[in-house]
């Protein structure tokens, strides 16, 4: 599993880490039933304190895409299929990100071009690197 953390970031590590593992999942790296590696294991990798992995990892179980074991670690949990009652959620975290990138003067070519690239790593399921 290849994670890594952005000094300059302003999320918190125990999210970059949550958003790196879902990356992970969304372009197919890590699949249903794959075993994550132990928070032992990422701590020592990134060089970040147990808890912090374990808060990363307990965030994606909260969201459902992680099952934890006590003693026989975490899995990736099956894909969830369309959720239309997530959607409005969704879409406001996407107006806010659009609103962002509007207010810091980009227009609508260059923030689609953005979503486009970003779409198509996403779709790359870990074919380069």
């Amino acid at each position: 599993m290849f994670l890594s953390l952005d000094a300059n970031d302003k999320r918190p590590i125990y999210q970059q880490i949550a958003d790196g593992i879902k990356a992970l999942i969304a372009r197919g790296e890590l699949r249903e039933g794959m075993a994550l590696p132990s928070v032992r294991q990422v701590s020592g990798d990134l060089g970040v304190n147990l808890n912090t992995i374990a808060v990363a990892y307990r965030q994606l179980q909260d969201e459902g895409l992680v099952t934890v074991r006590h003693g026989a670690g975490a899995t990736i949990s099956s894909r969830r299929g369309h959720q239309p009652e997530k959607k409005e959620e969704l879409l406001k975290s996407l107006r806010t990100a659009l609103t962002d990138w509007i207010l810091a003067g980009f227009d609508d070519q260059a923030i689609t071009a953005a979503v486009q690239q970003e779409l198509a790593l996403l779709q790359q399921k870990g074919n380069s690197r």
